[in-house]
């Protein structure tokens, strides 16, 4: 089933969200949740929800970077973000921890500010403890986009948006985006 995405100004977007018991995560409406996450991420399009992005205030997202969308990127593109398929997952109750100082800055958006993008700076590499879907412990260790997107999710879940992170000055319509960021890669 495709959820609602609630947009920015929808108080639960800037709340912190609640763990989730063992009990809670094997539930059948946890897992019904998280089925339908992923269609309503995939149907968006997108790389991630986290489920205040649906209004529910719970330390739940899922993450996906398909194949399709690597293949409209350049090669150069792809290598200069270190992008690469990440295959279909869920985190909860996650904890970042970010590993060596080294960070990145590229052009992010988000599903809960539609037609906006701005440059955030990331760590260019994460570690991440949570539970899967089964409520089985998991470590996650991601460098380059990977590492972005979960930085952003998890954001999600302690009520923050990468508008809170964003190079102010970057901030930019996508349609302005594509017609002066990207026109200059010609």
């Amino acid at each position: 089933m495709i959820l609602k995405i609630v947009q920015t100004g929808y108080p639960v977007l800037r709340q912190r969200a609640r763990e989730l018991t063992r009990e809670e995560i094997l539930s059948d409406a946890t897992q019904v949740l998280i089925q339908s996450m992923f269609e309503t991420m995939r149907d968006a399009p997108g790389v991630g929800l986290a489920a205040p992005q649906i209004g529910m205030p719970l330390q739940l997202a899922v993450i996906e970077d398909r194949p399709e969308f690597l293949s409209k990127m350049p090669p150069e593109d792809l290598a200069l973000r270190a992008r690469t398929e990440v295959a279909p997952h869920v985190i909860v109750n996650p904890r970042l921890t970010a590993e060596g100082a080294e960070t990145a800055e590229f052009f992010e958006g988000c599903l809960s500010l539609p037609g906006y993008t701005a440059v955030v700076p990331r760590a260019l590499a994460v570690r991440v403890d949570a539970m899967n879907e089964r409520a089985e412990p998991v470590v996650i260790r991601a460098r380059g986009w990977y590492a972005r997107i979960l930085q952003h999710e998890i954001d999600h879940l302690h009520g923050t948006l990468y508008i809170d992170r964003m190079q102010s000055r970057s901030f930019s319509t996508r349609e302005n985006f594509m017609r002066f960021h990207e026109a200059r890669k010609d």
